[in-house]
């Protein structure tokens, strides 16, 4: 299944492939030669390391590199009083009677664990085009969801805890 992706995201994913071409993979060849001149290949730690930080680089970009090809761009753009993609968002969850904060991002840079939720996961999906105050049923599972209020959207665009997922 094709990524769905901003052009931000685009612009990032981009970048990092320029950084591993021009800089890591020259890093990771010149490792390369380095450990292969230190003699007896077959007992040669660095050199076995070198070799497999090269194979990782040039693994990444070629993820990064397939994940641009099959790409969906999205539009990041919401109403001024909707939930949008990298909007942060203060829900009030009924069953649990407590305040969460989220950051709806694309799927490439989620991570619950630091409040960044995908647009296609069941709460990113259910919230997404929603207004303050709206009361959200977030299906789960077949047998079961939950209920959240939207008590606030904030729209500024804070990118400190967002990164691009690697390796």
């Amino acid at each position: 299944m094709p990524e769905k992706l901003t052009r931000e995201d685009v612009r990032k994913i981009e970048e990092e492939i320029e950084h591993r071409k021009l800089v890591v993979r020259k890093q990771a060849l010149e490792d390369v030669k380095e450990a292969r001149a230190q003699g007896d290949l077959s007992e040669n730690f660095e050199y076995y390391a070198a070799k497999k930080f090269k194979n990782k680089n040039e693994s990444r970009i070629r993820y990064l590199e397939r994940m641009l090809k099959t790409a969906v761009i999205v539009d990041d753009t919401s109403k001024d009083d909707e939930v949008g993609i990298n909007n942060t968002v203060d829900l009030w969850v009924e069953e649990d009677n407590v305040m969460e904060t989220y950051k709806l991002v694309t799927s490439v840079r989620s991570n619950s664990i630091n409040g960044l939720i995908s647009i296609e996961s069941p709460l990113g999906a259910a919230i997404k085009g929603h207004k303050e105050g709206d009361r959200v049923y977030v299906k789960v599972s077949d047998s079961y969801g939950y209920y959240v209020v939207i008590k606030k959207i904030d729209k500024t665009t804070d990118d400190s805890m967002d990164r691009i997922r690697s390796f």
